[in-house]
């Protein structure tokens, strides 16, 4: 199963975003396809975060946009929110002390062990941090 990073996401909902064609027509695909894909719940939260940001964007995401966005991939029947669960902890340890993560690269650890416990065998992101987490298979669709 593929799972969709955070910036991906943000790329296929701004508008303002470099990437936003081409990541609004990747997660089209998987939404219209009734093969399984995944989004970590942390990544929609993470998502929210990005999109509502004003020192990120001329115009940020309403509250309301960023959560009618949400549902809007939720509609898709093949799509699954993917959550931590407390065994996920022992593999985030693992993946940061082996990566030797620090700082805010822990949030990519935690989807990456998030991903790697529901199986999911590719994760799009355009962030080449997550090559530093060997067992997670990373493809860039927008490239």
């Amino acid at each position: 199963m593929i799972a969709v990073d955070t910036n991906i996401l943000v790329h296929g909902h701004q508008r303002e975003a470099s990437l936003h064609e081409r990541a609004r027509e990747a997660i089209r695909g998987l939404a219209e396809s009734p093969v399984p894909w995944g989004v970590c719940y942390h990544s929609l939260v993470e998502f929210y975060g990005v999109v509502t940001q004003p020192r990120l964007w001329h115009e940020p995401s309403t509250p309301v946009q960023a959560m009618d966005q949400v549902a809007a991939w939720r509609e898709s029947p093949s799509l699954r929110i993917i959550c931590d669960t407390p065994e996920d902890l022992a593999r985030l340890a693992g993946l940061a002390i082996g990566a030797e993560v620090r700082g805010g690269l822990i949030h990519d650890a935690r989807i990456a062990a998030c991903c790697l416990a529901h199986g999911i065998t590719e994760l799009w992101t355009v962030d080449r941090d997550y090559s530093r987490f060997g067992e997670l298979r990373i493809r860039n669709p927008l490239a």
